[in-house]
């Protein structure tokens, strides 16, 4: 099937995996329950799951980048992802 012979892209698309499979599951309990304040609960804790997946495949990405990439274009990806994050802890 697949054949990844990088290390980091394959943590970093079991970390995705890992991550689909949790909302899969989140929204099969929801549907189980049938409730809007137990819908909401699992949402909740999801809420908390996401932002630290991003952090880590971000930060895998990064790992394999080094060295890679110029300083600036290294210092520009870092920057965007504080960015990501400003953003969103504005709304």
């Amino acid at each position: 099937m697949f054949f990844v012979t990088d290390k980091i892209v394959l943590g970093m698309a079991g970390l995705r995996f890992l991550s689909a499979s949790l909302e899969f599951t989140a929204a099969v309990l929801m549907l189980v329950y049938g409730r809007v304040e137990i819908a909401f609960k699992i949402n909740a804790i999801l809420a908390m799951v996401g932002p630290m997946v991003l952090l880590t495949v971000t930060s895998l990405g990064l790992v394999g980048l080094a060295g890679k990439v110029a300083p600036t274009g290294m210092v520009t990806v870092i920057l965007g992802v504080l960015l990501i994050f400003i953003g969103i802890n504005k709304i």
